[in-house]
């Protein structure tokens, strides 16, 4: 369901009538003008179980949004918890026992910009294993300001993350479609998702270098973004395409900050993009879905916000394909999802923080 009121009491309402007793999950555009403490009053006055996200564009069908809300209903929860101090590594996940002859996914939000995101999946995934289907994304603003961007019953949070896990069958495609062009390289220091050295350097330095002899281009501070979006790093996979790692900003002692942890002594290649390639692998994502899961129900689709910056006005063409695609298997069905800051998925069986990266999931019952 899509809403486009703003108003917290009226946006409740809504809610509350279609919930019938179902959970809720709220994908919110930065862009929106919503009261979100508000929001969450009048939900807790209505008993209605939600949670919910901050992302800087959400998916409708086939269409982008800057603003307005997409709401998805889910029956059959197993549990629904938050999970805060993320950063400082000072949390517990609350176990509940799932039936093993059922099947279940864990949704989860998370601050795309906190720290030892990778350390919480770990942790996800230890407590609830393979009973599940993992999928979701990283909230925040493309600002890449740190600010609360997760909420539920108990509160609006930053530095925490909101998963539900509820039973339902489906599958999960994965893609990114960008080549290597330099590597491997070793990240030989480390600070959660700061690459401090490369190959016993300076990290900026090294990173400078391997993208000027690509593009020509010096990186500076007013135009890294812009140049280091067409070239993240590949965290190398024996037998697996790589995990991508998205760098969004450096600082003062040439350190680059990434989105999601890299570990000490990873060894990296350095990527560049081409518009053929991300369109064929959003494709292909779609079809893995498919080929696994056939006669869905619903599908959401998590996709890497910086995807759209790379391929600009042809985003759209990726989201048309993939949407087609996907109809074919059930022209009624609901497709939503958002543009993220790290998507996440157990795609391969590894439970994963990806970055400019496509995730189709399907839904429904066997």
């Amino acid at each position: 369901m899509f809403i486009s009121s703003t108003d917290p009491h009226n946006v409740a309402a809504k809610i509350k009538e279609k919930a019938a007793g179902r959970k809720v999950i709220l994908t919110v555009p930065e862009k929106t003008i919503l009261d979100i403490p508000q929001l969450i009053e009048e939900l807790n006055k209505l008993d209605v179980q939600f949670m919910g996200g901050i992302f800087p564009k959400i998916i409708c069908q086939n269409d982008l949004y800057d603003e307005g809300i997409v709401v998805n209903f889910v029956d059959r929860v197993a549990t629904l918890f938050v999970t805060q101090n993320l950063r400082e590594k000072d949390f517990t996940i609350p176990s509940t026992a799932l039936d093993r002859e059922k099947d279940y996914c864990a949704f989860t939000m998370i601050d795309g910009l906190t720290g030892n995101i990778s350390n919480y999946l770990s942790e996800l995934y230890r407590v609830f294993g393979t009973n599940c289907l993992y999928l979701g994304g990283g909230a925040g603003s493309l600002t890449l300001e740190q600010k609360p961007c997760v909420f539920s019953n108990e509160g609006f949070f930053m530095n925490a993350a909101i998963t539900i896990i509820y039973e339902t069958s489906g599958s999960i495609g994965v893609q990114h479609g960008w080549e290597k062009i330099e590597g491997p390289i070793i990240a030989t220091k480390t600070d959660k998702n700061i690459i401090q050295e490369l190959n016993w350097r300076n990290a900026l330095e090294v990173y400078k270098e391997i993208v000027k002899s690509d593009c020509g281009k010096e990186l500076s501070e007013d135009n890294f973004f812009d140049i280091a979006k067409s070239y993240p790093f590949g965290i190398v996979k024996d037998n697996s395409e790589c995990v991508v790692r998205d760098p969004i900003a450096t600082n003062d002692k040439g350190e680059l900050i990434c989105v999601g942890e890299v570990f000490n002594n990873t060894m990296l290649d350095v990527l560049k993009g081409k518009e053929e390639n991300l369109l064929e692998s959003a494709n292909k994502a779609a079809q893995l879905a498919v080929e696994s899961f056939p006669n869905p129900t619903s599908a959401v689709i998590i996709d890497c916000i910086s995807r759209t910056l790379f391929l600009e006005d042809h985003f759209q063409k990726e989201l048309d394909n993939v949407v087609s695609l996907l109809k074919k298997e059930n022209d009624q069905m609901f497709i939503g999802g958002a543009l993220t800051l790290g998507e996440i998925s157990s795609f391969n069986g590894y439970l994963e923080l990806f970055n400019k990266t496509i995730v189709v999931g399907l839904f429904g019952r066997k």
